[in-house]
């Protein structure tokens, strides 16, 4: 935890100003968070690329943020989907700010759940997994090859180097 150890406040009165220091008993106690790192995310699209690769797979690759930021993207030669570029990075997004796979929300959408096709500005289709270390989400990889099957498939060997 990160402790403050003390807080100024300025106080107005009667045009004048005064610092007033709080005591260390008011000190706000926040938590600390990991971070995907860029060598994380390297070592993350280095091995889906790898997967990719010699899988005969050529596609798209994105890592972000957990505020589905983008940190890294690769779009390998002769990528099968050239709108791969746009829904890479999507399903990572969707899957950051959601914390769960894009293929959940796919499965809710044909299943269960139809009105989650209404989440705007989201790609709610397979391949989008999110980065969780010691139960925080810290970014996402999405993918966008040839088929859903291959999407996941290149993730999910993002995410085991990385573990």
């Amino acid at each position: 935890m990160f402790r403050l150890p003390h807080i100024a406040v300025a106080v107005g009165l009667a045009g004048s100003l005064t610092l007033v220091s709080l005591p260390a008993a008011a000190a706000l106690d926040l938590p600390n968070q990991p971070v995907l790192t860029l060598a994380a995310a390297q070592q993350i699209l280095t091995a889906a690329q790898t997967k990719a690769q010699t899988a005969g797979w050529p596609c798209v690759i994105s890592v972000v943020d957990s505020a589905g930021l983008p940190i890294l993207l690769a779009r390998m030669d002769n990528a099968a989907v050239p709108a791969g570029v746009e829904l890479a990075p999507g399903k990572a997004r969707t899957a950051a700010l959601f914390r769960r796979p894009s293929g959940a929300l796919e499965d809710a959408i044909n299943g269960t759940r139809p009105a989650a096709i209404t989440a705007q500005g989201f790609v709610l289709m397979r391949g989008g997994f999110p980065i969780v270390v010691n139960g925080h989400t810290v970014g996402a990889v999405g993918v966008s090859a040839d088929t859903p099957q291959h999407d996941e498939e290149i993730a999910q060997a993002g995410l085991a180097a990385f573990k």
